[in-house]
């Protein structure tokens, strides 16, 4: 009967210890990840606080458009933002937004398509080239249309388009 009491008693101390020391893992555990949590907090916050204020530096208020992104991704955004809009782009400004107004059209979002507009027109764009733009885009999903509904044969299509190419440039100087 002694034997069988210190088992049980050996047991449940060894059980007990188990937990205690699973119960301080976990609290150790928890603890951790509130300190990670608070200093990628702390970083978000910093990260948004930055990139509002850029953003309000740029363009004399704080846009909806980035007011409405959720805080932890506004730094991430704003970034891309700006990146895309760099001066070291290869395509030129005035060129980049008649592009990306020719694909607004075709979305279509009034959204972008006023800003591309806006832009377009601050970087030197004729009512012309707008128009151009969007006939472009226009065309283009024309005949996406056609080729996607039609199913024609990729395969051929490309080596048709090749060929073209070619006889288009070996007959250019004539």
């Amino acid at each position: 009967m002694l034997v069988v009491y210190l088992v049980h008693t050996k047991h449940k101390t060894f059980n007990m210890s188990y937990l205690n020391r699973d119960i301080i893992k976990r609290i150790a555990f928890l603890f951790s990840m509130m300190l990670i949590a608070s200093s990628l907090f702390a970083q978000d916050n910093q990260a948004y606080e930055n990139a509002k204020k850029e953003i309000t530096q740029t363009f004399g208020t704080f846009l909806t458009m980035f007011e409405v992104m959720p805080d932890h991704t506004l730094a991430g955004n704003w970034e891309t933002f700006k990146q895309m809009q760099s001066p070291e782009n290869v395509i030129p400004p005035k060129y980049r937004e008649l592009l990306q107004l020719a694909v607004a059209a075709q979305i279509p979002c009034v959204y972008c398509v006023y800003y591309h507009i806006a832009v377009a027109t601050a970087f030197g764009a004729t009512e012309a080239e707008i128009q151009e733009a969007v006939a472009h885009g226009a065309q283009t999903r024309h005949w996406s249309m056609i080729l996607q509904g039609t199913q024609m044969d990729f395969k051929t299509f490309k080596a048709e388009m090749d060929a073209a190419m070619k006889y288009m440039s070996e007959n250019s100087g004539k």
